[in-house]
Order: C-alpha cells, then sequence, then structure tokens
C-alpha cells in the first residue's frame, strides 16, 4: 500500500503549504512577485494585499486591480491568494464581492485580517462563500490572521472550522493592542521570542494548528536587508515554535525563508532509508543504527519527504518514486 494509505489509515494528512508566504500590495510590486513566482516556480506563495496595499479612496480600483492580475495568465501555478480588508470595514463587502466573484477559480486563498473572535470569522467566511460558491469553489481555502484578543482565545475554535487551512499570527496589531503593557521591542527579534504574552500567543496557534492539521505561519520579520536576520527568525519559528510557514515582506526574503523550513540533505536521506526498510517490513517495526522505528515515526519521516518536494529539493530515487505516486494532502 502506498504510505500515505498506511501511515494516515484512510484520513486525510495533516496540510502543507508552501513554507513562504509573500506578501504584495502595489500594483509594481505585485507584478515584480508574479514575475520572481514563474522564475523560481511554486515554491512560495503570492499574497496580494487590499488591507495595506490600497491608497486611502482607491480600495475599488485597487480591487479591480487584484482580480485582474489574479486572473491573468501569469497566475500559471495558482499560488496566488489575496488579504480583503476586515470585516469592520467599509471595503471588506467589495474586495470580496470584485475579487471572489471574478476569479475565485484561481485563487488560492483568502486571508482574512483583524478577526474578533470564532463568530466573526464564521460570518466572513459565509460572506465568502456567498460569491465562491456559485463560481464553482464551494470550499474556497481561508487564512485567518491571529491579531487581536478575541481571536487568540477562540483560535482552536477558529483552527477547526473545516474551509480554514492556515493560522497566522499578527505580531505588530496583537502587540500594540497591548497599549504598551508589551514592548515595541516584543515585535522583533529577540522580543519575540522571549516575551511571555508573546510567547503564549505563538504557542497557542501552533498547537491549535497542528491539532487541526493546520498550517500555522509566523509573523513578518521587519528587517529587510540583513537576510541574516530573517533566516534566523525563520529557523528559530520553525525549530523552537514548531511553525511551517512564515511571512515575506520582500523579495530577499522569499529564500532565506524557504531555506530554513527546507529539511536538510542528511535529515531527506534518512527518512529515504528508513522508509524504505519499513516498506520491505510491510511496515512493521524495525531497527536502523540501533534506534526502534514504528509508524509513529514513520509519519514524521513521511513529512519530511513531502516537505522536502514541496521546498524543491531533489530527492533520491527511492524517495521520489515514494512521493510522486502521492497528491498534495487535502484540508481536514
Amino acid at each position: 500500500m502506498h504510505p500515505s494509505a498506511v501511515l494516515f489509515q484512510g484520513k486525510r494528512q495533516p496540510l502543507l503549504l508552501p513554507a513562504c508566504d509573500h506578501y504584495a500590495g502595489s500594483e509594481k510590486l505585485m507584478r515584480k512577485s508574479l514575475a520572481l513566482q514563474q522564475e523560481l516556480g511554486a515554491l512560495f506563495d503570492i499574497t496580494f494585499d487590499c488591507e495595506d496595499g490600497a491608497a486611502a479612496g482607491a480600495e475599488k480600483e485597487h480591487a479591480l486591480l487584484v482580480a485582474a492580475l489574479v486572473g491573468d495568465e501569469a497566475n500559471r501555478f495558482g499560488r496566488i491568494g489575496v488579504r480583503v480588508h476586515d470585516s469592520a470595514s467599509a471595503h471588506f463587502a467589495g474586495d470580496v464581492a470584485t475579487i471572489v466573484g471574478a476569479c475565485a477559480g484561481k485563487l488560492a486563498y483568502i486571508v482574512l485580517p483583524k478577526a474578533e473572535n470564532l463568530a466573526d470569522v464564521v460570518r466572513m467566511i459565509e460572506f465568502v462563500n456567498r460569491y465562491a460558491v456559485p463560481a464553482g469553489r464551494a470550499a474556497l481555502p481561508i487564512h485567518v490572521l491571529i491579531e487581536t484578543h478575541g481571536a487568540l482565545r477562540d483560535c482552536w475554535d477558529i483552527a477547526a472550522l473545516p474551509q480554514v487551512e492556515c493560522l497566522s499570527f499578527g505580531i505588530m496589531d496583537f502587540v500594540s493592542a497591548h497599549y504598551g503593557a508589551i514592548p515595541g521591542n516584543a515585535m522583533r527579534t529577540p522580543g519575540q521570542f522571549a516575551h511571555p504574552l508573546v510567547v503564549r500567543a505563538k504557542l497557542e496557534i501552533v498547537a491549535a494548528c497542528h491539532a487541526h492539521g493546520k498550517v500555522p505561519s509566523h509573523n513578518v520579520t521587519t528587517e529587510i536587508k540583513d537576510t541574516a536576520v530573517v533566516a534566523n527568525d525563520a529557523q528559530r519559528a520553525g525549530a523552537e515554535f514548531g511553525f511551517t510557514r512564515m511571512w515575506s515582506i520582500h523579495p530577499n526574503q522569499i529564500k532565506p525563508i524557504i531555506k530554513a523550513f527546507t529539511p536538510r540533505v542528511s535529515e531527506v536521506n534518512e527518512a529515504t532509508n528508513i522508509l524504505t526498510e519499513a516498506i520491505n517490513a510491510n511496515w512493521g517495526p524495525i531497527a536502523q543504527n540501533g534506534r526502534l522505528h514504528d509508524r509513529a515515526s514513520y509519519r514524521y519521516y513521511w513529512t519530511v519527504l513531502q516537505r522536502a518536494r514541496l521546498a524543491g529539493l531533489a530527492l533520491p530515487d527511492a524517495a521520489a518514486a515514494m512521493v510522486n505516486q502521492d497528491s498534495q494532502p487535502e484540508p481536514i
């Protein structure tokens, strides 16, 4: 049997998404991002931004531009999402009607910012579906920004919503919502990995996502010149906190983020060897290098191979033969 069928016993696998979510707001940056995605391939997602990208007074025109770019033939991979205005904004309904109504079939996802709580998310999803369903997208993927007290309180229930595939931490709005009780240096390293309230928020989001098979996305790094800072943040977000995805706000941040979340070649080789032996043992327990492995560890190493494939890493022949039979997991 195929590894997915054996290891997940008929259940849907936890969702995997490209490790980098690159935000672009202006027309110049959106077109530049599209060109870069065509050059590198579908190794990263692009999120066109209506919330912060539209000039005041030009929100309708910006939504029309976003819809045109999403529907353009340059969107070859179908990995472009859109962040709309929040539900309290007068422009939320117009964003959804214009963008989802015009190109629901080519959207990778919709990002919902500043959700106040579970009920707010549910209302926004219902409004998105009002335009997506007639266009043939009965379950357009939804990403939710967790950046308010209420959304953090409800993040487990939000992650459980079938249409939600990703929770993303909005650190700046979250820190600002404490009105000075959290210092500004907690928005960046090292404070963002040390302040108890920020650490608590990150861990809650990550735990909620992994409990429901969804993707936790780490907040932005505001440093855009020193890529070493970006790489360090991404490495810590993954290794110490369990995030599997991270924002980018500058093209220079994309490659460091992808690299930080890509399994090392040694990990891929180890996973290949272990899973090859597992297949030969008909998925029974095995011993390799003095360590016992069974289906629990097989699931971990299978995920290593899936993440490596998603990042475009060249796989050993045996690993490629395994993963190439497998389709992209569906969200739970």
